[in-house]
């Protein structure tokens, strides 16, 4: 049970640290991830089914995520349609797309084929650890080196004025900084991250569907949000950090409501209203933690 919340989790966590950069450094409500998720898992399940290695896969998936979100940024720059609207749009429009990507099928499962964790299991073998460990190790490998990647980035005289545009716009294009240049970088590689999240799922599952993204963007929003209350930090590693350990929690608090949920007569189904209330409450505590600062500064 643990090895698959962390499993879970960490995958999941690279989604929330793309839903993170729209959503806290952009301000920018990105409703594309819905998506983009099941995308990059179809993507990645076609191109391994066609006999491409899975870097290449991976490669493409990622491709295909940055190419979503440049085709959100660009219904709301060019088109001028409100960020929710533009997002929505390029997730009705993706949901079509992700069919014909699948062969004009809902679910396309990977059968007799080497993925990344049927490699990784194979390795577990002949090292003689545990494949859930194995697993485990490979999927911490890769989410290190996105906060790796994403820490350097930040750093950066682009990611910088990409944090500093969420703050304050009307700074940032004083500076001659163009935010419009700057949407489609940020929401580009955020939803990259959550296309590549979408192989690994794909990967991990054994499977892709076109269903996959329901409810992703929200789970990944309250992954950032539980993250907030586990590390207090202004500094852009940290923050990365939280935000998958905020990933790992959901997860954590997901299998606790499937598996021992019944003695309050919780089901399944009621696991959406459990995360659409616990966004709610991390709001309302995030406000009063907001509130206390102030007294305090003031």
């Amino acid at each position: 049970m643990i090895e698959g919340i962390l499993h879970e989790g960490l995958i999941y966590g690279i989604v929330a640290l793309g839903v993170f950069i729209t959503f806290r450094i952009l301000d920018f409500p990105d409703l594309t991830v819905d998506g983009t998720f099941p995308f990059g898992a179809a993507i990645a399940a076609s191109s391994i089914m066609a006999g491409a290695p899975v870097p290449v896969a991976m490669l493409l998936a990622l491709g295909g995520g940055v190419l979503a979100g440049l085709t959100t940024a660009v219904i709301h720059n060019k088109l001028k349609v409100p960020n929710l609207l533009a997002g929505i749009l390029t997730m009705t429009m993706l949901y079509s797309i992700n069919i014909r990507v699948l062969g004009g099928k809902a679910n396309v499962p990977l059968l007799h084929v080497t993925t990344a964790f049927s490699w990784v299991k194979n390795l577990s073998d002949r090292i003689g650890i545990g494949r859930e460990y194995g697993i485990l190790l490979f999927l911490l490998l890769v989410v290190v080196a996105c906060i790796v990647l994403l820490d350097l980035f930040f750093h950066t005289d682009m990611g910088l004025a990409m944090g500093a545009m969420g703050d304050n716009p009307q700074m940032v294009i004083s500076q001659g900084v163009n935010p419009e240049a700057m949407k489609m970088i940020g929401v580009g590689l955020s939803n990259g991250l959550v296309g590549v999240a979408g192989g690994l799922s794909a990967q991990f599952q054994g499977f892709a569907d076109v269903n996959l993204g329901q409810g992703i963007v929200v789970s990944g929003l309250a992954s950032v949000m539980i993250g907030e209350f586990l590390i207090s930090s202004n500094k852009i590693g940290p923050l990365l950090i939280r935000v998958v350990l905020g990933s790992i929690v959901f997860k954590g608090l997901m299998y606790l409501g499937r598996y021992y949920g019944y003695y309050i007569n919780l089901t399944p189904n009621d696991l959406k209203l459990i995360t659409g209330l616990l966004i709610i409450l991390s709001l309302l505590l995030s406000k009063l933690k907001h509130k206390r600062r102030r007294r305090k500064s003031a």
